[in-house]
């Protein structure tokens, strides 16, 4: 019996995995993971085949979720992919407590249309929209894959059909870097040939008010650097017996900041400049003395540049930052000496290093053993995030080589997403232009295919890379690396399979007004997709 194959039986399942309150990190992300287990484990076929349904931990005691449904003896599989986390709530408001009940939030969202934005308003008027944390994304995604296996149960499709769900899509990834092993273990003891993942992430408006429908053929990449910025704390009533760190962040963001040199257009597609997402000086109470350190991450996207030229651009920026801060100081130390006898201040440079650097430097003065003892009892102690472990990783390195300040540190911390697509590929190709002529003829909907997907997604992992660099420039200067985070860099290569995301329509993710329109989501998409995975078996 089909279970999720109407517009209201999928609503109905929406909700049911909406109201699981899947977090990253939360105790409802595991809880989540059983419920789906809990929920296909319900169907005879994997009563029957129970080795096809399971839950896979990762390191820290979350699950991802695999199940698999086989047609014969064929080796042709597809695996549909998806998470099933969310982002938080805070930015609900008075409303945070309905944002995990589809249902009830929309009713209330009706209520209060007047307060509204525009756009909102008028698609409470059309009835055909539902709110909630994750409702877009992207856990209608995963109820339309939940479509598709009930499906392939019922032999619909010419070949295998795994469905792969995870954790921690919002954050590290670490949902799909544990996968990607399991991925490659059924291939190798099921024989599989992996078709194409096809991903159901929600499309993504390139502009507000942007009405097309997309498909895509590829995900955007990104890189986040980190400048550790190691000064020489002074007193405040000395400023120049010193170099502050937050200047030197100060001159690094007039660098970096949407810097458009950073830019990437690629068809339709412009990467946007390099932003901050953390900018802090290291200092833990306050104090009369200037700070001794700094830190500042960037967000950087990318289409088809390799990383070695992301990591030039970058490098130069702190150079230059340096440089300008020098000059600066320079600038200021006079005009003070023009007012106070006898002030003299000797020149001071700002070294400029890569990781991987500063790291050879500080084996070369302490050997590499008291390095490696140093960052073993950092990691047996540790009690922060990947990017505050990071940071402090790199402090213990600067430590350790001090005379060397005032210097800036580039580094790497986690997530990385390489930039990847399959626009190129001739099945891909193939397979899109079938879909955009059924849609339009079915449905009389047009189809746009971008070629690559700006939300970010797990399609990063396992389509081809665009930049074909490889990442040892990237690994050997991310302080996590062999400390807690591996990046499974082989097992990608052997993975790597024609990619697409075909996925229902919402709007406004990661936001309080974060919705999904239900007739194309959840009464055209489904047959859309079963088109899709037909074709995609018969090339």
């Amino acid at each position: 019996m089909k279970h999720w194959q109407t517009k209201e039986q999928l609503t109905e399942l929406l909700c049911s995995l909406v109201e699981h309150q899947s977090i990253t990190g939360s105790n409802a992300e595991i809880a989540l993971a059983e419920y789906m287990r809990h929920l296909l484990a319900q169907k005879k076929y994997f009563r029957d085949n129970p080795d096809y349904l399971k839950l896979h931990p990762l390191s820290d005691g979350r699950q991802l979720l695999t199940a698999l449904v086989k047609n014969g003896s064929t080796s042709d599989t597809i695996i549909l992919l998806s998470h099933f986390d969310v982002v938080g709530v805070e930015d609900y408001g008075s409303l945070e407590n309905l944002a995990f009940y589809p249902r009830e939030l929309t009713k209330e969202m009706k209520a209060i249309r007047g307060s509204l934005p525009e756009e909102v308003q008028r698609d409470l008027k059309t009835g055909d929209w539902l709110f909630g944390r994750g409702a877009m994304d992207m856990k209608a995604g995963v109820s339309l894959h939940f479509s598709m296996l009930e499906r392939a149960i019922e032999g619909e499709f010419d070949g295998n059909i795994l469905l792969l769900t995870v954790p921690d899509e919002e954050v590290n990834s670490m949902g799909m870097l544990t996968a990607l092993p399991v991925l490659d273990q059924l291939k190798q003891e099921e024989q599989f040939t992996y078709t194409a993942c096809l991903n159901g992430e929600p499309m993504f408006s390139k502009y507000p008010g942007d009405t097309n429908y997309y498909v895509y053929t590829g995900s955007i990449g990104k890189v986040l650097p980190g400048f550790y910025c190691y000064g020489k704390a002074s007193h405040v009533g000395e400023p120049f017996a010193g170099i502050n760190p937050n200047l030197m962040t100060g001159f690094l963001s007039q660098q970096l900041e949407l810097n458009e040199s950073f830019i990437e257009k690629i068809g339709d597609e412009v990467t946007p400049p390099p932003i901050s997402l953390m900018q802090r000086d290291l200092k833990e109470e306050y104090s009369v003395q200037t700070p001794h350190a700094a830190i500042a991450m960037y967000n950087v996207l990318y289409l088809k540049q390799s990383f070695a030229e992301i990591n030039k651009k970058l490098l130069a920026g702190a150079e230059t930052a340096a440089r300008e801060m020098e000059d600066y100081i320079r600038l200021k130390a006079g005009r003070f000496a023009e007012v106070a006898d006898d002030f003299t201040m000797p020149d001071s440079r700002v070294n400029v290093m890569m990781y991987d650097e500063l790291y050879a430097e500080a084996v070369q003065r302490h050997g590499v053993k008291e390095v490696e003892r140093r960052e073993n009892l950092l990691v047996s102690q540790r009690n922060s995030g990947d990017r505050d472990f990071s940071t402090l990783l790199v402090q213990e390195l600067a430590a350790m080589c001090k005379d060397l300040a005032p210097m800036i540190i580039l580094f790497y911390s986690p997530p990385f997403y390489p930039a990847v697509s399959s626009y190129d590929d001739a099945k891909i190709q193939d397979v899109m232009d079938y879909v955009k002529t059924y849609t339009n003829k079915q449905f009389n909907k047009n189809l746009t295919v971008a070629e690559f997907f700006t939300g970010l997604s797990d399609l990063s992992f396992i389509g081809p890379d665009t930049s074909q660099s490889k990442l040892q420039q990237l690994t050997t200067n991310m302080p996590l690396q062999n400390n807690g985070f591996d990046f499974p860099e082989d097992v990608m290569e052997q993975l790597t399979m024609p990619i697409l995301n075909i996925g229902p329509l919402g709007k406004d993710p990661h936001q309080w007004t974060e919705r999904l329109e239900l007739t194309y989501s959840f009464d055209y998409l489904p047959d859309i997709l079963t088109e899709a995975i037909h074709r995609l078996f018969a090339n």
